[in-house]
């Protein structure tokens, strides 16, 4: 009977240790391995989804994370660098494993990109830099070589000594300052720049200075804004007021462009905001699996005119 037992005893283990070493189909290492991979979290705050070039942009990061399996998670600062700060707070609290900022602010995203650093989460900048803070790439088109660009293209149009005015972007932004130094590259010495006003990158701003700038510059030729939305907002005030005054802006809007084609905006520089959502994503996904990526990463330009 001891004997029978026995027998039992060793039958049972034996099936005990057959079952610990066999996989069940689809629970290889190799299968973790790619459930791993494809459930990266992704967390995307960007500067405001109020201009459509950011809406392209997050258009173009979401079309890429989920073509390459990834969980992208987007939030909306509203040009306000607070809410930025606490929607990348919420975005460390869930736990994501890397982090796209578009920052309101470059200087006031830094502690931002430390709380992340903290964290251990890797941080992306996207299209407007961070002036500090651990950052592993940089994706944007050179807005310096925009911003001459664009110079050049007006001075071609009204020559040197014309009268023209800038519309800039939001202050400590990157964008507004790169786009700024580009244009006065070419400006300084050429154009007579008689107004340097902000406009937040905002149309309806764009509208309001530009009616006030009108009314005690009679005799400006052109305008050049740092974003589309401020030149159309402009080319509003300038047809208001029965003005004949070329305006470039900076972004390639579906709105921009139309205006090109039908003869309003004189041009716009186009960054492709789609490509650099894409890129982004792209970027996030190599460093998440431990691949190099260089630290800048360019998207190229162009000029849009009829």
């Amino acid at each position: 009977m001891k004997k029978v037992h026995l027998v039992l005893l060793m039958m049972m283990i034996m099936l005990v240790l057959a079952a610990c070493s066999t996989e069940a189909p689809g629970s290889s290492k190799e299968s973790d391995s790619t459930d791993k991979e494809g459930s990266y979290k992704i967390g995307l705050s960007v500067s405001t989804l109020n201009n459509p070039f950011f809406v392209t942009l997050s258009d173009g990061a979401k079309a890429k994370a989920e073509e390459l399996g990834a969980t992208l998670t987007v939030v909306d600062a509203q040009d306000n660098a607070a809410k930025q700060a606490s929607d990348v707070e919420d975005l460390i609290q869930q736990g994501v494993d890397l982090i796209l900022i578009n920052p309101t602010d470059s200087e006031a995203v830094v502690a931002t990109v430390e709380a992340a650093n903290a964290a251990d989460i890797p941080v992306i900048t996207v299209d407007r830099s961070s002036e500090g803070g651990d950052v592993v790439a940089h994706i944007a088109s050179d807005n310096i070589a925009g911003g001459e660009l664009a110079g050049e293209y007006l001075l071609g149009l009204v020559g040197e000594g014309a009268q023209v005015v800038e519309l800039e972007g939001i202050a400590g932004s990157s964008a507004a300052r790169d786009r700024g130094e580009g244009f006065n590259n070419i400006a300084n010495g050429k154009l007579e720049v008689v107004a340097k006003q902000t406009a937040n990158f905002n149309r309806a701003e764009g509208l309001t200075v530009m009616e006030n700038i009108l009314q005690g510059n009679p005799d400006v030729k052109a305008v050049f804004a740092h974003n589309d939305e401020m030149a159309l907002g402009a080319l509003e005030a300038i047809e208001a007021a029965g003005k004949d005054i070329l305006v470039v802006g900076f972004d390639a809007t579906g709105d921009a462009v139309k205006s090109v084609e039908d003869g309003k905006l004189a041009g716009t520089v186009a960054q492709k905001p789609d490509l650099i959502g894409q890129k982004a994503v792209e970027a996030a996904m190599k460093s998440l699996k431990g691949e190099k990526v260089e630290a800048s990463i360019p998207v190229e330009l162009e000029l849009i005119k009829k």
